[in-house]
């Protein structure tokens, strides 16, 4: 399981927390957080029963019911009291508010088993395989979902979200087998868009750098040269989950540096920014172990 965050900068370079926590009642929980929140909201969690999972958010999505319960609050309680896929599928669905849809992408380590959950407010379809992969990049799969609960156009297929589904996919067909935490951790800092077939460093490529894009991503109401993309990454594999381990890199998954002055003085448009905008160094992918 791997996974990059693509938020704001100014945001996403706070979000530079691993928790290990071990509740009163329910499963130990290993996860990204920002500072402060319960549940990890980027995100990406292990927890003691050998449920693994993380998600991409569903953009261009539209649909809200006030009285519903909060994602975040389903998410913490899928950390924490499930154990099956079927668990997980059960708590994220019930009472689910829509107010923020995601592809979620699940393990269950004990069945040997994955599933891609398709959770919008009205539609929920699911996938499952135990000889197979999913990926995700912020686009929905399902016919009907999309009909009934976006405004996504499916026939622009120079969007961020599909143009990355491309190169996911093609990553996925040109390694089945012989995925290991390595190649995900190269995954997460690709620079190839898949749209010219060639590197580059803007908000088309695995790792994003839409401050280096003129278009922008306008799936995700992101105008041009906007300051965000990828702000960290994550891998793990069934033998690091069971020991409650994961890999994490924060900034940018290629390890490039994202220097705030230098970028403030080339686009002033964004120096209201500032000073809450930081650097966001290129660290190294470091081993996170749960406490023994």
């Amino acid at each position: 399981m791997a996974h990059n965050n693509w938020t704001e900068y100014i945001l996403g370079q706070r979000w530079n927390a691993v928790l290990d926590i071990v509740p009163a009642k329910g499963n130990r929980i290993l996860m990204d957080a920002m500072p402060g929140s319960i549940h990890s909201g980027d995100d990406f969690v292990i927890n003691g029963a050998g449920l693994v999972y993380t998600e991409t958010t569903i953009s261009q999505f539209k649909g809200f019911r006030e009285d519903g319960t909060p994602e975040f609050v389903r998410a913490r309680r899928a950390a924490q009291y499930g154990a099956t896929i079927d668990d997980f599928i059960r708590i994220m669905i019930e009472d689910n508010n829509g107010g923020y849809a995601n592809d979620w992408l699940v393990g269950d380590l004990n069945a040997n088993e994955i599933a891609r959950l398709e959770l919008g407010l009205k539609n929920h379809p699911a996938w499952r395989t135990k000889d197979g992969w999913y990926i995700g990049s912020n686009f929905p799969l399902d016919p009907k979902f999309i009909a009934e609960e976006t405004t996504f156009d499916v026939k622009k297929s120079d969007q961020s979200v599909y143009v990355r589904k491309a190169r996911w996919e093609k990553l996925m067909a040109g390694n089945k087998g012989l995925i290991d935490a390595e190649k995900a951790m190269a995954f997460m800092g690709d620079h190839i868009d898949a749209l010219t077939g060639k590197p580059g460093s803007n908000a088309n490529t695995l790792c994003g750098h839409a401050e280096n894009d003129p278009k922008g991503i306008p799936e995700f109401s992101w105008g041009p040269y906007y300051p965000g993309g990828a702000v960290s990454a994550k891998a793990t594999t069934a033998a690091l989950a069971r020991e409650f381990k994961l890999w994490g890199r924060m900034g940018h998954p290629c390890g490039e540096d994202f220097i705030a002055a230098d970028f403030v003085k080339n686009r002033p448009e964004w120096a209201w920014q500032v000073p809450f905008l930081k650097d966001m160094k290129g660290n190294p992918w470091t081993l996170f172990e749960g406490k023994k």
